[in-house]
């Protein structure tokens, strides 16, 4: 099974909206205190905070977090079918990718599609798995983030991973499809980190 995140269902729509009952509370508390206010001003105040409310909204989801839709359970238990959750789209950009950060790429045979996956090995890594055990540059991964339940007995030759490329793999190996079947992931095509799961409410938090 193949996971997947898309774009967020959140529409700007249901963005504005939010802002504009913030913006509207914030007038009416201070219109209430001020009867001699002309009615305009009020007006102009709720339209400028939903302005500014939009405009900084539009900036966190362009440039900083974007908003997504896993599909798929191979990267159980970390993340669910149907999670949203934000990437953090600037990460890479000022830092390093690290070895076991859950990150969003394109999917290296299909550009339309976004894998998420963790990343198990650097640039110049040596990689080999031995029935499901992980082993990185000789030593075996403590990879506490794959229960027993979900390990499978899959074993890969040694390979020294490419400069510039990723190994990626699912938490859940029984059914990822991951590097072990598409090859390591390039740089170019990883475009975020996976930052903060919001919804469902009840499994909000950080993605680790």
């Amino acid at each position: 099974m193949i996971e997947e995140v898309k774009a967020s269902e959140q529409t700007p729509a249901e963005v504005v909206a939010g802002s504009e009952n913030m913006g509207a509370g914030a007038s009416g508390g201070a219109g209430a205190g001020d009867a001699s206010r002309p009615a305009g001003g009020g007006v102009h105040s709720w339209l400028r905070d939903l302005v500014v409310s939009v405009a900084i909204s539009a900036f966190i989801i362009i440039f900083l977090y974007q908003p997504v839709r896993v599909e798929g359970t191979s990267m159980l238990p970390m993340l669910e079918d149907q999670d949203r959750l934000f990437i953090n789209k600037i990460a890479y950009r000022m830092g390093d990718i690290h070895q076991g950060d859950v990150v969003v790429f394109e999917y290296p045979r299909d550009h339309t599609k976004s894998y998420i996956k963790r990343v198990i090995g650097l640039p110049g890594d040596r990689v080999a798995i031995d029935h499901g055990r992980v082993i990185v540059n000789g030593h075996a991964l403590a990879e506490t983030y794959v229960p027993a339940r979900f390990t499978d007995d899959r074993s890969q030759p040694e390979m020294t991973i490419p400069a510039g490329e990723y190994f990626v793999m699912g938490d859940h190996r029984v059914i990822s499809s991951d590097s072990r079947d598409f090859g390591p992931v390039a740089r170019a095509l990883i475009y975020g980190k996976a930052a903060f799961v919001y919804w469902p409410v009840d499994q909000a938090g950080v993605v680790r």
